[in-house]
Order: structure tokens, then C-alpha cells, then sequence
């Protein structure tokens, strides 16, 4: 039974549109434009209403989690929160990051802000977002995550971090959830520091 619902899960994925701009290892050269970053509005750990266009002029690292998530969400977080730290001042004033549930249903504001709290996250420069689960589906889409409920309750979904630069436009996008953190606050410093 396991492995029809794996069969299932790779065959929806592949499906889906390979995303652009996936970062390769090594790259020194400045980041690809790979398009428009698709726009959002849901709502924060504060109960808030949070757009994307509310990040411009800041890079944001948007990236889809869940809280109840045993095994890859809470790997992804804390590379996340790791990398918060190591980014000194620059985060928050040049830099932010977006982290979006794929469980809408289960993980409201407060739950979120729980969430961000165990793990150390700063929300001066760290938003988590949910929303009504069909806008959330739709955001996800937009940005190349599937995400499918288990039978057991939990989320199977795709890990896709996407760097926005400072202008709303996606430069490169992280697959997984084990990529090198200091790749990615070299890459976050150099979007912030891009001249124009």
C-alpha cells in the first residue's frame, strides 16, 4: 500500500513544471532572473495580513512547511534558522524570510507562532503564513509545491525554497531540504547587495 501512494506522489510530481532556476552547486556567477514571483496574501504568526509586495526592497526566502512535520520540515527550519543567525544585521532590514504551512487546516496563526517560537526564529524579519486552504493550494501551485494529506494526517508535499530579490522576481530556487546553508547566505547577501 506504501508504495502505491509513493508510485502515486512521484508520478503527480512529475507532472508538475520543473522548476527554473534550481540552484547548482558552485555557481559564482550573478543569479538568473527566472521570472516574477508569484504574489500572496494570508495571514502571519501575528494574525496579520502579509503580501509579498510588503518584502519589496528586502530579499525573502520563501519556502513551504507544516508544523506538525516529523522528519524534513523541522531539518528545513532549523538550516533556515541557522542561516538567520549567521546573516547578523542584514536580516530582517535586507532580508527576510516567508515560511508558508501546507496544512492550513491544523496550523493557525497561533499555532505557527508556537511553532517559530520553539525553533528560535526571529519574526522581526521571519513571517509564518497560512490562510483559507484554497488560497494556500493556489500558493503553493503558483510556486511549484504539490501537496497531498495522507491517510495517517500528515502532508506529503515538495520542498522548493525560492529566493526573491529585492525587485519581486524569483533568482533561484533550493530543492530538498539538506542544501548547503552557506551556499544560500551567499547567494541571500549577494541579491541584497546587487547594485539597482
Amino acid at each position: 500500500m506504501r508504495v502505491g501512494k509513493a508510485l502515486a506522489l512521484t508520478l503527480a510530481l512529475s507532472l508538475l513544471p520543473t522548476p527554473g532556476g534550481t540552484h547548482d552547486a558552485g555557481e559564482t556567477q550573478r543569479l538568473p532572473v527566472v521570472g516574477l514571483a508569484p504574489d500572496f496574501d494570508l495571514t502571519s504568526q501575528d494574525n496579520q495580513p502579509v503580501s509579498l509586495a510588503d518584502y519589496r526592497g528586502r530579499v525573502v526566502a520563501v519556502t513551504f512547511i507544516y508544523t506538525s512535520c516529523t522528519d524534513a520540515c523541522p531539518v528545513l527550519t532549523a538550516l533556515m534558522v541557522r542561516v538567520q543567525h549567521d546573516l547578523g544585521d542584514a536580516f530582517g532590514s535586507k532580508i527576510a524570510f516567508v515560511s508558508i504551512t501546507v496544512d492550513p487546516q491544523r496550523d493557525s496563526p497561533q499555532v505557527l507562532k508556537q511553532y517559530a517560537e520553539d525553533f528560535g526564529a526571529d519574526l522581526a524579519g521571519w513571517a509564518f503564513l497560512t490562510g483559507n486552504a484554497a488560497a494556500v493550494a493556489e500558493v503553493g501551485r503558483k510556486y511549484g509545491i504539490f501537496a497531498q494529506r495522507t491517510e495517517a494526517g500528515d502532508v506529503d508535499h515538495t520542498f522548493l525554497t525560492s529566493l526573491v530579490d529585492r525587485h519581486g522576481k524569483i533568482r533561484v530556487q533550493y530543492s530538498g531540504v539538506r542544501f548547503d546553508s552557506e551556499e544560500f547566505r551567499s547567494d541571500l547577501l549577494n541579491l541584497a547587495g546587487e547594485a539597482g
